[in-house]
């Protein structure tokens, strides 16, 4: 076998270990936070731990890059809600798109991480998409007043995991899972529904700003610099 046909099966392993490992160390931060551990990530994924660093030298660079692919699926996700020609159509898909990818299980993490330039690229990106969103609702009369993007983004993290399914799993209580993966739409959709114009009570206190985001993911030592005297 010539080497170009050996190096052939060799990178598609690779290829599928690399997913397998993407997969297994989002499914361990949404068990274990920011205690994840590169042995239970590898153990999960079915790889040993010398598979993962020879494709990642350290776990933040493996979560930088999750962190990376978990943003190009928010974009996708509000490109294909612009692209939508109704309004409230494209916001909600885009909100239970999100929230059914899992996108809050990456806030464990938030600020134990450096921010890389692609990262913050990707981010922008999202941001931008969002308001587009957002801003697009608000002028169609379909999304309350009150209801900022930042609103959206901590919604989508509160629903991108689900508590009781995440113990049944632990539990190994399959007969639950299906009951349990079924009230965790029924309840998004409330929480969505909840988004609409008609609903006349204002939501109480100010709008949160997106100090949230941006300071819950600056670096530990960025921000042992900014609090030093």
């Amino acid at each position: 076998m010539t080497e170009s046909r050996r190096r052939g099966p060799r990178r598609a392993e690779a290829e599928r270990n690399d997913r397998a490992l993407l997969r297994a160390a989002r499914h361990v931060l949404a068990a274990d936070g920011e205690h994840a551990s590169v042995a239970a990530i590898a153990a999960a994924a079915g790889v040993g731990i010398g598979s993962l660093y020879r494709r990642y030298r350290t776990k933040e660079e493996l979560f930088q890059r999750l962190a990376e692919l978990s943003l190009d699926s928010w974009n996708q996700a509000a490109e294909r809600g612009l692209a939508d020609d109704d309004p409230w159509e494209g916001l909600a898909s885009f909100i239970v798109t999100c929230a059914e990818f899992g996108q809050g299980s990456l806030g464990p993490i938030a600020g134990t991480i450096e921010v890389t330039k692609e990262m913050q690229a990707k981010y922008d990106r999202s941001d931008e998409l969002l308001a587009a969103l957002v801003a697009r609702a608000h002028r169609a009369g379909v999304l309350r007043p009150d209801v900022t993007a930042v609103d959206i983004s901590l919604l989508i993290e509160q629903f991108g995991r689900s508590p009781a399914l995440d113990q049944l799993c632990k539990q190994r209580r399959e007969d639950l899972l299906e009951a349990a993966a079924g009230a965790h739409k029924r309840v998004l959709a409330i929480a969505v529904d909840g988004l609409r114009a008609c609903h006349p009570r204002p939501l109480p206190g100010d709008p949160p700003t997106d100090r949230l985001f941006t300071e819950r993911w600056a670096h530990e030592a960025g921000r042992a610099r900014r609090t030093s005297p």
